[in-house]
């Protein structure tokens, strides 16, 4: 992996709309990760299905357990480049917020729920992306 100081000399360094770019991404993902997770943990199942039509057909726990996979998710996009503690782990974090949103379009196209059911999980897909790439190649952030 590439740092700064050993980033190729054809690789121009990030622009201030780029940085502002892939904050505002880690941001964007972070907010709705933290919402959808709030969500699918704390309402009971049948409400829940009314928003989410996919959550009465699964047992519950998996439901809950995808809660938590989302509020890691959340919390290891923005807080390690946030406090630069191991900063790399937004990197990694990007990368499984992606396969998430991957599983999610799978489950969803089987399911036949058209761009309902994934068009979300496609702009988060693009938005983790975005700041797996920007974190790694282009603006990385040093560790404190």
């Amino acid at each position: 992996m590439s740092t700064p100081e050993t980033a190729s000399p054809s690789a121009a360094p990030a622009g201030i709309g780029l940085r502002a770019a892939i904050w505002g991404a880690q941001v964007l993902v972070f907010v709705a990760l933290v919402l959808s997770g709030v969500m699918k943990l704390t309402w009971p199942i049948p409400q829940l299905a009314e928003v989410a039509p996919w959550t009465g057909d699964v047992p519950a726990a998996f439901v809950r357990f995808i809660a938590c996979i989302e509020l890691a998710g959340a919390a290891g996009i923005l807080l390690p480049s946030l406090t630069r503690i191991r900063p790399g782990l937004t990197i990694v974090a990007a990368y499984a917020v992606g396969l998430l949103m991957l599983f999610a379009i799978v489950f969803h196209t089987i399911r036949g729920d058209g761009m309902t059911g994934y068009a979300t999980p496609m702009v988060l897909l693009w938005l983790s992306g975005l700041v797996a790439w920007g974190r790694w190649r282009r603006a990385p952030i040093r560790s404190r």
